[in-house]
């Protein structure tokens, strides 16, 4: 059993100690089994899974609710612990649909939360552009007014869920303004004409992604989340939501790492002793300790602040994510590391966790990005 005691850190309520237990005993008995042969299958399943189970109500939030970012984060950390595309279809039912939470008008709100919400529906969001990557304020994708309507024309890519999500949120040049300020967002059901799937992109650790094209695809202007051009300060506000549950994610996948190689050295025995009686094999549990519970202090930290009522809290989700993420790789490296040759075998808990942490040093801001905002926010302190 993973250690507990961080539930006793001041960060949390009882409600929140609650559901991490639930949803830990849930998680144990329902994703064991789960088929992730063909994986848009398994996504699908598994939302449903989740809609059943009564998680999915956390993802999003509607009239006089709150996102709870703590309990966000310790439902990522607890699925990511138990099975990496389970987290994966949990966030993307949040991140998706973050933008009709927080900006949504109440008819926009009631036509699709309570679909994601049940998993009847499963979002995307469409930000990320093939040429623009992390740089969103240059992206070149436009919706062009026409009379009721807007136009969109451009192609998205790296788009979790694309292929199989009912509902996008998607981001678009209107044209206000150069850069950040001419961007818009957008509620797009799937299906519509002049949207496609231009691409199925296959990773190290499968998920559903896609590359979208619109041509001349028309959404009616009652669509628009938000006013226009406030698209870029919509998707940073969803960002500084959703980054830390990224890193509580990563800490998911490295407290199953130490679990996994706290067994291994226990039982594996060299020259007639346990593994756990080698002076460097302890070396090495104690580095992974320190960075599992330094990583999770840094993501409960930025969730609390958030959850007290903060505007932002970009310095500190983007710490959260930087050191969550990097370290988390570092300590499935070396639980890699202490079950051999095992440890690369393809079936083994560990292996699976080594192809799944990479992407998160990558995605809703590469490690390198995190430390530009750091940088940028603590010389501005100054």
């Amino acid at each position: 059993m993973s250690d507990r005691s961080f539930l006793d850190w001041p960060f949390f309520e009882d409600r929140h100690r609650a559901l991490a237990d639930d949803l830990d005993a849930w998680a144990a008995g329902a994703l064991a089994n789960v088929d992730h042969g063909d994986t848009d299958a398994a996504c699908r399943s598994l939302v449903a899974m989740l809609g059943d189970g009564g998680w999915l109500r956390y993802s999003g939030a509607q009239g006089d609710d709150t996102l709870d970012v703590r309990s966000l984060c310790l439902i990522r950390e607890t699925l990511a612990r138990h099975d990496g595309l389970a987290d994966f279809s949990f966030a993307m039912q949040g991140l998706g649909t973050g933008a009709i939470s927080l900006f949504g008008t109440p008819e926009q709100q009631e036509a699709w939360l309570p679909k994601t919400r049940s998993g009847a529906a499963i979002s995307a969001f469409a930000l990320t552009e093939p040429q623009s990557g992390s740089d969103v304020a240059n992206s070149t994708m436009t919706a062009e007014r026409d009379g009721d309507d807007y136009v969109l024309n451009g192609e998205k890519t790296w788009i979790s869920n694309g292929g199989i999500a009912d509902v996008y949120t998607l981001f678009a040049r209107t044209g206000e303004a150069p850069g950040a300020r001419g961007l818009s967002a957008f509620i797009l059901p799937a299906g519509l004409p002049g949207f496609e799937i231009a691409d199925r992109l296959q990773v190290i650790a499968p998920h559903p992604l896609a590359t979208l094209r619109f041509t001349d695809c028309r959404v009616p202007a009652s669509a628009m989340l938000g006013a226009q051009g406030q698209g870029f300060a919509i998707a940073m506000s969803v960002l500084d939501v959703f980054r830390s549950t990224v890193a509580a994610a990563a800490l998911g996948f490295a407290r199953r790492a130490l679990d996994e190689a706290l067994k291994r050295v226990s039982t594996r025995e060299v020259q007639g002793k346990p593994l756990a009686d080698l002076q460097m094999v302890q070396g090495h549990i104690a580095d992974m300790a320190v960075d599992v519970d330094a990583s999770a202090l840094l993501i409960y930290r930025a969730a609390w602040l958030k959850d007290q009522g903060a505007p932002r809290v970009t310095r500190e989700a983007a710490m959260a994510k930087l050191f969550a993420t990097d370290h988390a790789q570092i300590v499935i490296d070396k639980a890699v590391q202490l079950f051999g040759g095992d440890g690369v075998r393809n079936g083994m808990a560990v292996e699976s966790l080594y192809r799944e942490i990479r992407a998160l040093r990558i995605y809703e801001g590469a490690s390198d990005v995190q430390r530009v905002v750091i940088a940028r926010q603590t010389l501005g302190a100054m």
